[in-house]
């Protein structure tokens, strides 16, 4: 069952033209890009990087959010490495996406890793959307 939204912060607004050769554009033109298939070779970014990207950027400000809520200082170094992968399920009749994330978090104890990524994890937008649809792998190294 999906969340009705009490109340809309933002709404990014884009549109595509040729599918995974094509382009993609967002209305107030800040981003702005060709389009390619995964491994072809040709200019340009695919679907999977840009996800890749967007989920990655959301996961670290919920470790922010998180981080303030457990009284845990995150360090100013951390990053988010994600690999998004497209593949076939159900006897190779439907595409799928798989993701790890794979969180360095210099300085904190692997309970405290453990403790933050589960609980940023139950936040996040991305997370929270792909749940039950997506398998997610939380990587963590201090």
């Amino acid at each position: 069952m999906s969340a009705k939204l009490e109340k809309v912060l933002y709404t990014a607004h884009t549109t595509t033209v040729g599918a995974r050769s094509g382009h993609g554009r967002s209305d107030d033109g800040s981003l702005d890009v060709q389009l390619s298939t995964p491994g072809s070779g040709k200019p340009g970014t695919n679907p999977e990087q840009l996800f890749a990207v967007g989920y990655s950027a959301c996961f670290m400000g919920a470790i922010g959010l998180a981080g303030k809520k457990l009284a845990l200082r995150i360090p100013e170094d951390t990053a988010v490495d994600a690999s998004v992968s497209l593949g076939k399920v159900d006897n190779d009749s439907h595409f799928a996406l798989a993701v790890t994330l794979n969180v360095r978090l210099p300085g904190l104890s692997e309970e405290q890793r453990e403790t933050l990524l589960a609980a940023a994890h139950a936040t996040c937008p991305y997370s929270r959307a792909i749940t039950g649809n997506i398998e997610v792998t939380l990587l963590s190294q201090g």
